[in-house]
């Protein structure tokens, strides 16, 4: 062989070895997240996400990427979104904002393994075939927000003993967590002599219309359900209830930092960084049938001050003593 010729060959090979090696290094996994809300709507709970995905290693852009669905309110888009994230094929789906994006993606694919996160009993949504035992393709965690909905109501007739009469408000796009959410508060109303009536909102022009309704029905405190659209628009909610001078109870903390006067219900954002915590175990080998259900057991009572001096409320101390946080 000629010493030209050699050289050529061995320069050749030499500019083959790197993408030898890159086409042995393991492709990059990718994980779909489907969630009822935009991403400007959560963006706390993404991060709880991604700090649960770190606690197992994977790092967005380094070595995991992820793929978002957006429903953006619309709960009628959730079954086409998990469709595509199932034909893609995704290592995990993800899924947020309460049942319906996790029963969408069951619907869609029963070999994907699908992490939840959901405040309703997993079991009775037909997600798993119990707690201890999931079985099939799906996991996750249950943050029983419904469940709290007597004792939301009882802390708020703690703040406002003289509401006899309440409001709540609901999704109506949310069919899965409003039965049982309206089944439960109903019955502690009854318990306690309260009055309750059932208004509803999908839209933010929907939210105005059934304030004005809450006037005519004088009604004298307002209870919103636990819902991604509802939290989507904290802003509007708490500033309409300031500005009718009811005070109000919800589910989520980000609505009465938005100015909503108290919220008792689950330690969200450590519901989704379990979340990310799962699907990183998934990633590394794990089957969701052998991962049981966590249920929350950190529960947040927080009280906003300020929105309650400016309904005339004054807080009893031992209320504020038993609050998690208050806003001042």
């Amino acid at each position: 062989m000629k010493r030209r010729d050699f050289i050529t060959l061995l320069g050749g090979a030499v500019a083959a070895w790197p993408l030898a090696a890159r086409a042995q290094q393991p492709a990059m996994p990718v994980v779909g997240l489907l969630d009822t809300r935009s991403p400007d709507a959560i963006g706390g709970r993404l991060n709880a996400f991604r700090r649960g995905l770190k606690e197992t290693g994977y790092v967005e852009g380094e070595n995991v990427t992820i793929v978002y669905r957006w429903a953006e309110g619309r709960y009628d888009r959730l079954p086409e979104l998990a469709d595509e994230l199932a034909r893609r094929q995704v290592a995990v789906i993800a899924t947020g904002g309460g049942g319906q994006p996790s029963l969408a993606a069951k619907a869609a694919t029963a070999t994907i393994p699908i992490i939840f996160a959901v405040p309703d009993d997993p079991v009775r949504l037909g997600l798993v075939a119990s707690l201890a035992r999931p079985g099939g393709n799906l996991t996750g965690v249950n943050f029983v927000n419904v469940e709290l909905s007597a004792k939301r109501l009882e802390l708020l007739r703690e703040i406002a003993p003289a509401a006899a009469r309440v409001a709540m408000l609901v999704n109506p796009s949310n069919v899965i967590s409003n039965e049982a959410s309206v089944r439960d508060l109903e019955a502690a109303a009854a318990a306690m002599g309260v009055q309750i009536k059932i208004f509803s909102a999908s839209s933010s022009r929907e939210i105005d219309a059934a304030f004005a309704a809450f006037v005519r029905e004088r009604a004298n405190a307002l209870f919103v359900a636990g819902d991604s659209f509802f939290n989507s628009r904290r802003v509007q909610l708490a500033t309409l209830a300031v500005r009718y001078g009811l005070p109000s109870a919800f589910s989520q903390r980000e609505i009465v930092e938005a100015g909503g006067l108290m919220s008792y219900g689950s330690d969200i954002l450590d519901a989704y960084r379990q979340i990310g915590v799962y699907t990183g175990r998934i990633l590394k080998g794990a089957k969701p049938a052998d991962l049981p259900v966590v249920q929350s057991t950190r529960f947040e009572f927080v009280i906003n001050l300020s929105t309650a001096k400016t309904l005339g409320i004054d807080v009893p101390p031992t209320l504020s003593a038993r609050a998690d946080e208050v806003i001042e």
